[in-house]
């Protein structure tokens, strides 16, 4: 598999666009974060690195890496989009609390089978899967029995 940075690259020269180091900068940290992320926490793990790049260079380059294929959004709540690397990554499938917004990654391969299951009987290629459970988790509960939501 080829390394992310010239996915990347692949992706912006088919757009006429330049892999600037900004671009670099915050793909790296993504890479190295490795997890579900926000925007912000990603502007702020680029600049704590000592990088200057903007708010809207960041939110470009995200728009950038999901049309590539390499990042993908998912909503663990509805005040804020996170993201989290999917290119060459085993599935991340997640449990998330609706009151706490708490989140637990998971895998489980009856998951992986099925959607190579769909993907095959409709001819398709899998590339990937998403798959997000809404609960509530034993926090939230006792929030909601408290009186809290």
């Amino acid at each position: 598999m080829a390394p992310l940075c010239a996915v990347f690259r692949r992706y912006l020269k088919s757009l006429n666009l330049k892999y600037t180091p900004e671009r670099a900068d915050i793909l790296n940290a993504i890479i190295e974060l490795d997890s579900v992320f926000e925007v912000e926490q990603l502007l702020e793990e680029v600049r704590r690195r000592g990088y200057r790049v903007s708010k809207a260079t960041v939110y470009r380059t995200i728009k950038l890496l999901q049309d590539a294929g390499i990042i993908t959004q998912t909503l663990f709540d509805a005040r804020q989009a996170h993201y989290q690397l999917i290119y060459g990554q085993a599935p991340r499938d997640h449990l998330v609390c609706m009151k706490t917004g708490r989140n637990v990654e998971f895998t489980d391969e009856a998951l992986r089978d099925i959607s190579r299951r769909i993907c095959q009987e409709h001819g398709w290629e899998l590339v990937g899967h998403r798959f997000q459970i809404y609960a509530l988790s034993p926090e939230g509960r006792r929030q909601i029995e408290a009186g809290d939501g």
